[in-house]
């Protein structure tokens, strides 16, 4: 609340869903999306994939802080590098 009263251009945000329910990470992004269409730049790091899918203009995917992944959610969603890292790949698929 103290950093938004100050009226930043850029609010940077540390997993801010950490510990919150389902219902209150929805809350937390609406807040989100209102800061960003009052013209606030919001950083997140994030692992709720949910709120991140949901509010992001453009993200940024780290494996073990090697970026991976840049681009729209839709981009991100379908990279084959995303997928592997967070999804796993079969045994016997493709690259086996």
């Amino acid at each position: 609340a103290r950093a938004i009263a100050m009226k930043p251009k850029l609010l940077m945000m540390d997993e801010p869903a950490a510990g919150l329910n389902d219902g209150e990470t929805e809350d937390l992004g609406r807040l989100i999306k209102g800061l960003r269409d009052s013209g606030i730049t919001v950083l997140i790091v994030e692992h709720a994939m949910p709120l991140v899918m949901g509010i992001s203009d453009h993200v940024v995917v780290l494996d073990y802080g090697r970026k991976i992944a840049e681009g729209t959610v839709d981009e991100v969603r379908s990279d084959p590098k995303v997928i592997e890292a967070y999804l796993g790949v079969e045994e016997g698929g493709p690259d086996a």
